[in-house]
């Protein structure tokens, strides 16, 4: 099995300023930094270029690539709820709206940590729209303590919001 930590956001930060606020962007704890990628998700369909400096911001030393930039308008064009999906309470049936306040559900597993001597550890976050949980790898800056985006695997397409598909 494995461990489970939720991150309790008040409210969502729309630009870098505001998330740099919150008590999570200390990045000292691995879930925090993967809470924080969806909050900066979340940000994009309506802030494309504030949610892209957050997630720079969340990427530390290695800022998101040409190809990530690519990546993100692919996956995220005409698909806003994507990222609400892994709140507590957004569901297709109710659009995917999310609970307030906003709560992510972070876990570990037994082969999380396997690469943890090498400064890297893979989370998982479930969206209400897919069978199986989602990976997230960060990266630990030793001098800081922090952790860092590395990767992400949180985009795939999931069930769309029941009010959108007219044959559901």
């Amino acid at each position: 099995m494995g461990n489970t930590w939720n991150v309790e956001f008040t409210s969502l930060p729309q630009n870098l300023i505001e998330m740099q606020a919150m008590r999570e962007a200390a990045m000292d704890t691995p879930y925090a930094a993967a809470a924080l990628i969806v909050a900066a998700l979340c940000a994009y369909p309506t802030n494309k270029e504030a949610a892209l400096e957050m997630l720079d911001f969340l990427k530390g030393p290695q800022p998101l690539s040409a190809y990530d930039k690519q990546f993100l308008a692919d996956r995220l064009r005409g698909k806003p709820y994507l990222p609400l999906s892994y709140f507590k309470g957004a569901t297709p049936e109710n659009g995917y709206t999310p609970d307030r306040p906003y709560v992510i559900t972070v876990r570990d597993n037994p082969h999380s940590y396997a690469q943890k001597a090498e400064g890297y550890v893979q989370l998982y976050l479930q969206s209400s729209g897919a069978d199986s949980p989602r990976p997230v790898k960060l990266r630990e800056k030793p001098s800081t303590g922090q952790w860092f985006l590395w990767e992400q695997m949180l985009l795939s397409d999931i069930r769309p919001p029941k009010s959108a598909d007219p044959w559901a």
